[in-house]
C-alpha cells in the first residue's frame, strides 16, 4: 500500500535538507578560512625572517623589483575587480556575463604568472642570482616566497576552472552559489597575499 507524504512532511523534509545545506556550506568556509589563516601565518613567518636576514654580509641594499612585477601587480588587481563582476553576475543568474568575466579572470592569471617569470629573468639578467655560489639571501628568499605564492595562485587557477566547468553545466543558481564563493575568496586572498608581497619587497630592502 503506497503511502503518500502530506504538505507538511514535504515541508518539513525540504526544511531539513536547507540546514543540512547551510550546515555544510558554514563548514567549507571555516575550513577555507582556518587554510587563510594558516598560511597567511606561514608568508608572515618568512617575511620575518627576511627582515632578520638583512644582518648577513650578503645582503642585497641596491636590490631593485622589476618592471615585470609592476605589471603582474596590475593584473592580478584586474582579477580581483573580473572576480567580483563575475559572482555578482552568476548570483544574478547572468550566464553569459558570468562566463565571460570568469574566462578573463582565468586569463589574468595566467597572465599574472607570465609575468611572474618574466620578472625572474629580469632579476638574472640584471646579474642577482637565486641560487648557487652567486646567488645571495635577498634573492633566494625572493625566488622562494613568489614561487610559493605562486603555487596558490596555480591552486587558484584549478578551483576557476572547476567554477567554469561547473557554470557550463548551469549548476550555480540563485542561493546556489557556495562554490564559486569560496573560489572568489581563496582568490581574493592570494591577490592580496600578493599586494602584501610586493610593498613588503619595495619598502624593505
Amino acid at each position: 500500500m503506497e503511502q503518500t507524504i502530506t504538505e507538511e512532511q514535504k515541508a518539513y523534509i525540504e526544511a531539513q535538507n536547507q540546514d543540512l545545506e547551510e550546515r555544510t556550506a558554514r563548514a567549507k568556509k571555516m575550513m577555507l578560512w582556518f587554510g587563510i589563516i594558516s598560511l597567511s601565518m606561514s608568508f608572515a613567518g618568512l617575511t620575518s625572517a627576511y627582515v632578520v636576514s638583512k644582518e648577513r654580509p650578503d645582503w642585497l641594499t641596491d636590490f631593485v623589483i622589476p618592471e615585470a612585477f609592476y605589471i603582474s601587480l596590475g593584473l592580478i588587481l584586474a582579477s580581483s575587480l573580473t572576480m567580483i563582476l563575475a559572482k555578482s553576475a552568476v548570483k544574478k543568474e547572468k550566464n553569459g556575463l558570468g562566463m565571460a568575466l570568469l574566462v578573463t579572470t582565468f586569463l589574468l592569471g595566467i597572465g599574472f604568472i607570465y609575468f611572474q617569470f618574466i620578472g625572474f629573468n629580469e632579476i638574472i639578467a640584471s646579474g642577482h642570482y637565486f641560487t648557487g655560489s652567486e646567488s645571495t639571501i635577498t634573492t633566494s628568499f625572493i625566488y622562494l616566497v613568489v614561487l610559493m605564492h605562486l603555487a596558490h595562485i596555480i591552486a587558484g587557477l584549478i578551483a576557476l576552472l572547476v567554477v567554469i566547468y561547473n557554470h557550463s553545466r548551469q549548476r550555480y543558481t540563485k542561493g546556489k552559489t557556495l562554490g564559486i564563493e569560496l573560489a572568489a575568496t581563496f582568490w581574493h586572498f592570494v591577490d592580496i597575499l600578493w599586494i602584501y608581497l610586493f610593498f613588503f619587497f619595495y619598502f624593505v630592502r
